[in-house]
């Protein structure tokens, strides 16, 4: 049985099988986490997690719970994932629900001021740990409000 376990091609085997097992999992998992949070937010307004999360729709449809930061006409979003592309060079608009109020706005990811990023950040995410490296710490989203 020892010598089962020294096989490289078993190891790959096991890798390859829990990756799989986790690509099918984890995004369920997440779509299931997201619904829970969005319907928390809209059956409780003016709630704890509504006062710190919003529901964005983007443009091709899709609808996603995040941090914001409101300041002014400006609403502040951190994306963690992939999604934050879509937010590259003319950015795109958005629909928001912030406690029960509908905006539009267009939004434009921040990649170049680290400084701006880390001043928001530190109102938007004050609780992550300061040895947390940026790259793991999320995009800066800054979203500009379109008059009502």
């Amino acid at each position: 049985m020892a010598g089962i376990w020294r096989r490289p091609g078993l190891w790959l085997l096991l890798a390859a099988l829990f990756v799989g097992a986790l690509t099918i999992w984890l995004p369920q998992r997440v779509a299931v986490t997201n619904a829970k949070v969005i319907d928390e937010i809209k059956t409780n307004p003016q709630g704890a997690r509504a006062a710190r999360t919003m529901i964005v729709t983007m443009a091709d449809g899709c609808v996603y719970p995040v941090n914001y930061l409101r300041d002014g006409d400006r609403v502040f979003m951190a994306i963690d994932g992939v999604w934050w592309r879509a937010f590259q060079d003319d950015g795109q608009r958005v629909e928001m629900l912030i406690q029960n109020q509908r905006l539009l706005g267009h939004g434009k990811v921040v990649l170049d001021d680290p400084q701006f990023v880390a001043q928001v950040f530190a109102r938007l995410r004050p609780k992550v740990p300061g040895w947390l490296p940026a790259w793991l710490n999320g995009k800066l989203v800054v979203i500009e409000l379109s008059p009502q």
